[in-house]
C-alpha cells in the first residue's frame, strides 16, 4: 500500500513514515550475504532510503538514529520503547509479543469480524482487543488523511508527559517493593522467628567436704 501525502498532512506525520510503511524488510543484505546477521531489519530515520542489516548499521549509520523491524506472524513490527520515541503512537493498538509490546506497521487482511466483536479498526474493521482506533501505523495514517483528527508528530507536552508516566511507573515499582518489604516486615512481627533453646546449664561441681571438727 502507498499514500500521497496533502500539504496539510507534512505537518501531521513525519517525512520518513510513509517510506518506512512501503520498505521491504528481512531481505538478504547484498553486501554482508555470506554474514550470520545479513537480514535487512533496519531502517534509518535520518538517511530516509531502505532498509539495511546490522553491519550496514556499523558502517554506515553509526550516529544516525535507527530503529529495528522485527517479524510476527510474517507481519512487519515495531517495539513500543523505540517508536515511542519519534511518534505519537497514542491510539494504536499494541500487543505483548516475547515479552515486549510492539505495534504493526500495515493493516492484516483478516476474515469477516464474527459476532460480539467491540472494538474495531476505524480503517480496515480489524477486530481490535482493546478500545483503540487503528489496528496499525498504517492505518492511522489512513485515518489522518481522511479526518486530520490525529497526529504523528510528537509534541513538547507530549514528551513532559511521556516522561512523566515513565517517572510514575518507577515510582509505582518502586513503592510496590516498599510495601513488599513493609509486608514481609509485617509478617516477622506477626510470626515472630522461634527463639533458640537456652543453652544447658553446666553440672555444677560439688564443693570440697568438710569435716565437723573433733571435740576435744
Amino acid at each position: 500500500m502507498s499514500w500521497r501525502s496533502k500539504p496539510q498532512d507534512t505537518m501531521l506525520v513525519p517525512p520518513w513514515l510513509e517510506p518506512l510503511l512501503n520498505t521491504a524488510f528481512f531481505s538478504v543484505c547484498r553486501s554482508h550475504s555470506d554474514a550470520a546477521r545479513s537480514e535487512c531489519n533496519m531502517y534509518c530515520l535520518d538517511c530516509n532510503d531502505t532498509s539495511f542489516c546490522f553491519y550496514c548499521r556499523s558502517s554506515r549509520h553509526k550516529d544516525h538514529q535507527v530503529i529495528q523491524i522485527r517479524r510476527s506472524s510474517y507481519h512487519d513490527v515495531v517495539r513500543v520503547s523505540e517508536i515511542q520515541k519519534v511518534l505519537d503512537i497514542s491510539g494504536v493498538q499494541t500487543y505483548v509479543i516475547n515479552s515486549a509490546r510492539v505495534l504493526f506497521l500495515n493493516e492484516r487482511p483478516q476474515p469477516k469480524s464474527g459476532k460480539g466483536v467491540s472494538h474495531l479498526c476505524e480503517i480496515c474493521a480489524r477486530s481490535l482487543l482493546d478500545p483503540f482506533r487503528f489496528c496499525s501505523l498504517g492505518c492511522k495514517l489512513v485515518g489522518i488523511k481522511r479526518n486530520g483528527n490525529a497526529s504523528f508528530v510528537l509534541e513538547a507536552k507530549n514528551e513532559v508527559e511521556l516522561e512523566r508516566s515513565e517517572g510514575i511507573s518507577r515510582r509505582v515499582i518502586s513503592s510496590r517493593r516498599e510495601e513488599e518489604e513493609l509486608r514481609e516486615g509485617l509478617q516477622q512481627d506477626i510470626y515472630p522467628p522461634t527463639p533458640p533453646p537456652p543453652p544447658s546449664s553446666a553440672r555444677r561441681r560439688k564443693g570440697i567436704p568438710h569435716r565437723a571438727p573433733f571435740g576435744s
